[in-house]
């Protein structure tokens, strides 16, 4: 029988949920990596062998990537710290916010989104990185400013197929892609607003608050930024508005159906200076359409709850049909196991939650 898996990283640790593969009732662990901050979780299950990661950041022993082949049980941690800034950079690691497996066909290769913004590439499964070094010394790289969070790549986006496309996205900073397998790197920010930057929108400096590319065509992507909804049709070189429709276009995560062609979910708030759902009110909003048009999902969450989700709090599963998981800055994890047909909180009372990441396996 098919085992489901959820991680839910917090402020003051890990917390692992499991469940069968119906995701109706969970069984909870212990908390591990107690008072640590987890801002970035993943779970690879290429070659039929599943790996844990966790990037926790220790208020004594400062950041790590830790790892698990066996489900969460056990933990194992690479010596002198498995991502590490070059002496001659002067910058020194502060938080890994974003660990991704890249996809079937490039064999071992993982991710790592920093902050200060930086990417890092794993050739062992996230065991060590190494800085790609040309994103690093991109001339834009001065410019970027701090979001609310930090200044770091919280988005890192792999192409399905393609090994040698890789698209980021910052805070702030904006959206960033190599084609040539990270040699030169290009802004592609053309129709995002940026309205914290006087005069005309800027080419980049954009803070785009996460990225998403559909199930069914690598080159049409979603963008949730702090005002705005969007879309490109083109790879990330044009953005255009799919807000119209939707109760509020400030959020955080946005999620692509990972199986279904034009399918993306948001979580709509009021706005940057107020954090909360319209009307206190939290629900997640779907579109079958690319944007075009939307709908708010079925009943099960909250009647009342002033909360917000983050960036990578919003995730799905990879089954069928689809599991959606999304844990509140209460404390709070929410789950559909039908799509969003319905909603059922599956566990309260943890700390802030900052990312959360499920996987049948």
């Amino acid at each position: 029988m098919s085992d489901t898996v959820l991680l839910a990283g917090t402020r003051k640790g890990l917390f692992i949920g499991r469940s069968d593969a119906e995701r109706a009732s969970w069984t909870w662990d212990k908390p591990l990596f107690p008072m640590e901050e987890v801002y970035s979780a993943a779970i690879d299950t290429r070659g039929g062998a599943t790996r844990l990661l966790a990037g926790a950041t220790s208020p004594h022993w400062g950041p790590q990537v830790f790892r698990s082949d066996d489900l969460g049980r056990t933990w194992e941690e690479t010596k002198g710290g498995a991502v590490r800034f070059p002496e001659d950079t002067g910058a020194a690691l502060e938080r890994v916010w974003q660990l991704r497996p890249a996809p079937d066909g490039q064999d071992d290769v993982v991710y790592a989104g920093t902050e200060p913004s930086a990417l890092f590439r794993s050739t062992d499964r996230g065991e060590t990185f190494e800085i790609v070094r040309s994103l690093w010394d991109h001339p834009h790289r001065p410019n970027w400013q701090p979001g609310g969070g930090g200044q770091a790549i919280h988005t890192v986006l792999p192409h399905p197929s393609d090994a040698d496309i890789v698209t980021v996205a910052m805070s702030t900073g904006g959206v960033y892609r190599t084609e040539d397998s990270g040699e030169t790197w290009t802004p592609y920010n053309r129709g995002i607003g940026a309205e914290f930057i006087p005069g005309e929108t800027p080419e980049y400096g954009q803070c785009v608050h996460k990225v998403a590319i559909d199930a069914g065509d690598p080159d049409r992507m979603y963008a949730q930024n702090h005002g705005g909804v969007f879309r490109s049709d083109d790879a990330g070189r044009s953005w255009q508005s799919i807000a119209e429709g939707l109760p509020a276009d400030f959020g955080f995560p946005i999620v692509a159906h990972p199986h279904r062609p034009g399918t993306v979910f948001v979580f709509p708030l009021v706005a940057d200076i107020e954090r909360f759902p319209p009307s206190g009110k939290p629900a997640v909003w779907r579109s079958d359409d690319a944007g075009e048009t939307w709908h708010e999902t079925g009943p099960g969450l909250p009647a009342e709850a002033h909360t917000a989700v983050l960036r990578d709090a919003f995730v799905s599963d990879q089954a069928d049909p689809l599991g959606l998981y999304l844990g509140t800055r209460h404390g709070a994890i929410w789950a559909s196991n039908d799509e969003g047909g319905t909603w059922a909180e599956i566990r309260s009372n943890l700390p802030d939650v900052l990312c959360v990441r499920a996987a049948v396996i």
